[in-house]
């Protein structure tokens, strides 16, 4: 049978705008000061990412429901989309993770080390250094990416599914 590209262009399509998205959101946590400045909020204001990310996964499903099924997509048909979805993103963020760390914050880890030893959080900048670090992160988000992705896809796929009418009695 063999991979048809086709069959897959929404989820490709979807799992690079997530990536995107993430992009997008990591500079804007850069440009309003939560990799330095206000690095103090950031562990909180970060969760509201949550948002973008649930609202991308109704969009995507809500796409493929009405321009590959017609209109009429069941759970378990909307949960493999969002299954395939998290699965290209997990396999996507390791190098998402490369271009934040690198390229748009690249001062975020030796700040967020350092003010985290400052607080207590750690002992050491050793310790602080063993966690906050590209590797870890890749680690962290390509898991993270995964889990929520299939999480969210089952929530979702439950809301955008064809609700099927009860016949009359």
């Amino acid at each position: 049978m063999g991979f048809r590209m086709n069959k897959y262009k929404t989820e490709i399509k979807w799992s690079v705008i997530f990536s995107l998205m993430t992009l997008g959101w990591m500079l804007l946590e850069k440009l309003s000061g939560l990799h330095g400045k206000y690095i103090d909020y950031q562990m909180y204001l970060t969760n509201l990412f949550a948002i973008p990310a649930i609202w991308i996964y109704v969009l995507a499903l809500k796409d493929k429901k009405k321009n590959f099924y017609n209109g009429n997509i069941n759970y378990k048909q909307g949960l493999i989309f969002g299954i395939v979805i998290s699965v290209l993103i997990a396999v996507l963020s390791p190098a998402i993770q490369w271009i934040i760390s690198f390229v748009i914050s690249p001062e975020y880890f030796p700040n967020v080390i350092k003010r985290s030893v400052e607080l207590g959080y750690y002992k050491t900048i050793e310790e602080a250094r063993e966690y906050f670090n590209y590797k870890n992160y890749a680690v962290q988000s390509t898991i993270t990416a995964f889990a929520m992705g299939v999480i969210t896809s089952a929530i979702v796929a439950f809301f955008v599914r064809t609700k099927q009418k009860k016949e009359a009695e």
